[in-house]
């Protein structure tokens, strides 16, 4: 069975775990104290250009947004985000569980767009009741989106000019953040990232790491007393040297950028024998993820043979499914799923 069902199925990338392998044996200290926390976070800054920056090392994605949401927002604020967003669908509530309300705009291709974003804050403040309303307190975007979408330079500058005017943060969730910076049709570099956006995380575990989430905070913005927070949402590692030697490494030599450039031609081979054989395509993604709309019978027929996500119902004959490739796809694993597809 061939899977591109995600970009997390295998464990880590070689390195990494040699790295780990290495390192096992030395008695560190705790909680992220130790020295290749240090040095991983130090090496972070370096390439986001955020010299100033602040650096917090965590394990997943969803508890990351929960974490920073929760503790950047007064208790009386919301986080805006897109309909599509991961925070308002995919995340089982957790930021509604925390006491916060999710303020959702419509999306383009995965993206809000700046027009919306000023007309939410202008229509809430011009209310003489927003008193009485959840207030909006910081703006959440991933790049790339849920479908694989990127914000260029500008959407980015656009957005974050808007979150300066009324003084709330431009928050990136990066899990993904690797295969968006390797795109070759992207604008935007890790270090723009750090000079537009307020607060972002790059994501580890969907980068060939076995588990990590390693958060940028520019400017200033992390929250006062942020260690304790955290270890109150019961997300502090005892034994941070797993993220730490596990980030060293992918800042390493470029790790980071020559593992997203591996999925990133791996997908752009899959899209392009996709085309070849006359599937239609759901959106237009740059990155790695891939979808397409399949008639039911062949997806059944599909599924004998390759692993995928199922994303959304089409209408009743059809749906949409989503492609996946990473860090440890192979190239002779696509062109045979091109095989398989082409004989439905």
């Amino acid at each position: 069975m061939l899977s591109f069902e995600n970009d997390y199925s295998e464990g880590a990338h070689e390195i990494i775990l040699k790295r780990l392998i290495d390192t096992n044996m030395e008695q560190l200290s705790g909680y992220g104290t130790d020295h290749y926390c240090e040095t991983a976070k130090e090496k972070i800054k370096a390439a986001c250009g955020c010299e100033d920056a602040e650096v917090f090392l965590l394990t997943g994605g969803t508890q990351t947004n929960q974490i920073i949401i929760d503790t950047v927002l007064a208790p009386y604020e919301g986080v805006i985000a897109a309909k599509t967003g991961h925070v308002s669908t995919h995340e089982a509530g957790a930021i509604e569980f925390t006491g916060h309300k999710v303020l959702e705009l419509p999306q383009k291709d995965g993206k809000i767009q700046a027009a919306d974003l000023k007309n939410l804050l202008e229509t809430f403040y011009g209310d003489g009741n927003y008193e009485h309303m959840v207030f909006p307190g910081m703006v959440y975007i991933s790049h790339p989106t849920e479908y694989g979408t990127l914000y260029t330079k500008k959407e980015l500058e656009n957005l974050s000019e808007i979150c300066h005017e009324y003084k709330i943060p431009l928050y990136m969730d990066g899990a993904r953040l690797i295969y968006g910076i390797a795109a070759e049709e992207t604008d935007v570099t890790l270090k723009d990232i750090g000079k537009l956006c307020d607060i972002f995380y790059i994501g580890g575990t969907k980068a060939g790491l076995l588990c990590g989430e390693a958060v940028v905070f520019t400017e200033k913005t992390m929250p006062a007393h942020f260690l304790t927070r955290v270890k109150q949402h019961g997300a502090l590692l005892a034994k941070g040297r797993l993220l730490g030697v596990q980030f060293d490494a992918l800042f390493t030599y470029d790790l980071y950028l020559k593992i997203g450039k591996n999925a990133i031609e791996t997908a752009a081979v899959l899209k392009n024998g996709l085309k070849k054989a006359g599937y239609e395509f759901y959106i237009d993604s740059p990155t790695n993820q891939i979808f397409i709309v399949i008639d039911n019978g062949q997806l059944k027929e599909l599924q004998k043979h390759v692993t995928v996500s199922f994303w959304e119902k089409k209408d009743d004959l059809h749906t949409v499914i989503r492609f996946a490739t990473s860090w440890a796809t192979r190239m002779e694993n696509v062109y045979k799923v091109l095989e398989v597809l082409q004989g439905l």
